[in-house]
């Protein structure tokens, strides 16, 4: 009897040794989806014997492919699999090699799929973590304060939403939107998100079905990461106009505001009650994290909120003064199939 579906499950990795055999464990364990499945780990050169590890793995199944990645980026990874593998499969699955996956994580994604009308399903993400920092970077993740409320982070309601962590896509909606645009280093999955709605497609989020996801464990990390997501988000607003939330739009302004603030308080130190409000709220937010943790690692908060707006912010601002984009169109080319 003819498997319901035929899925593709893509994993990019890039120096992934420690984690890839596992999360090729988690994915392919038991219970199994009805479906005719292909894992392909698309590799964009890891020098850490990721490829060794995934080869080893392969030759005792014939469900599993190692794909080398040219462009190292996983955007680029995931249309290249799709490519290769792509044709005659319904579904694409697009995993990640650094994070926690729940037994039956495929089925599910299948089930709420077929349960639905959507195009695409994405998932909340979980963050945690395994030093102090990590875990208050985690907490205040999933709070309004460090998120504004994102659906995706930390979410426990389903429904249509804008954007989440991808997870599933239909792959005829995936080829039609033209699969993810590699010049984007980050805020690529958004970015396609927005093509897709405009297209026509539905994303739904399913809050039961959950992955675990490690924040940057310095602060260094941490800002870095954030720099680039502020970027990458200043070219899609760009892109898609519109798609800016005032959750993201009170990141920039914090910027300018509080630096405005910090000058002219030299001409009246009333200025400096913005700021003393900022401080306070992220004073607030640690304290109270600290208490529902039961964790003094919660008053690590406070920092790492600081860290993530002004470095988000910041990249947002740098992002819209020195890189160059123009509005899309349903007939512009911007994906990465060909």
């Amino acid at each position: 009897m003819p498997h319901k579906h035929a899925l593709l499950v893509v994993i990019p990795t890039l120096n992934e040794a420690r984690h890839i055999a596992r999360v090729i464990a988690d994915l392919s364990a038991a219970p199994r989806v009805d479906a005719n499945m292909l894992f392909v780990v698309a590799d964009g050169g890891s020098t850490d014997g990721t490829q060794a590890i995934v080869e080893g793995i392969a030759a005792g199944r014939d469900d599993l492919q190692l794909l080398h990645n040219p462009r190292k980026l996983q955007s680029a990874a995931i249309n290249l699999a799709v490519e290769r593998y792509g044709d005659g499969r319904d579904l694409l699955i697009r995993c990640d090699a650094h994070a926690d996956y729940p037994v039956g994580f495929i089925k599910n994604l299948v089930d709420a799929y077929d349960r639905g009308e959507a195009d695409a399903i994405v998932v909340p993400m979980d963050s945690v973590g395994a030093t102090c920092f990590q875990r208050a970077v985690g907490w205040v993740s999933d709070s309004k304060v460090g998120s504004g409320g994102s659906a995706h982070r930390g979410g426990a309601v389903s429904g249509y939403v804008d954007h989440g962590h991808h997870a599933l896509f239909r792959m005829d909606s995936f080829r039609a939107a033209g699969g993810y645009d590699p010049s984007f280093t980050h805020n690529e999955d958004a970015e396609l998100d927005c093509r897709q709605r405009a297209l026509g497609s539905r994303i739904f989020l399913d809050a039961a079905i959950r992955l675990r996801y490690a924040p940057r464990a310095t602060p260094r990390k941490l800002a870095r990461q954030y720099f680039n997501y502020g970027k990458g988000r200043s070219r899609t607003v760009r892109r898609h106009r519109g798609s800016l939330r005032a959750r993201q739009l009170a990141v920039p302004f914090l910027v300018i505001g509080t630096l405005a603030a910090l000058l002219l308080s030299y001409v009246t130190p009333i200025f400096l009650l913005l700021p003393a409000l900022y401080l306070a709220i992220l004073g607030t937010t640690a304290v109270r994290i600290a208490i529902d943790q039961r964790s003094a690692c919660g008053l690590l908060a406070a920092p790492a909120a600081a860290i993530m707006h002004f470095a988000w912010g910041s990249g947002f601002l740098w992002g819209c003064a020195t890189l160059a984009e123009r509005p899309w169109t349903p007939d512009a080319s911007v994906g990465g199939l060909s």
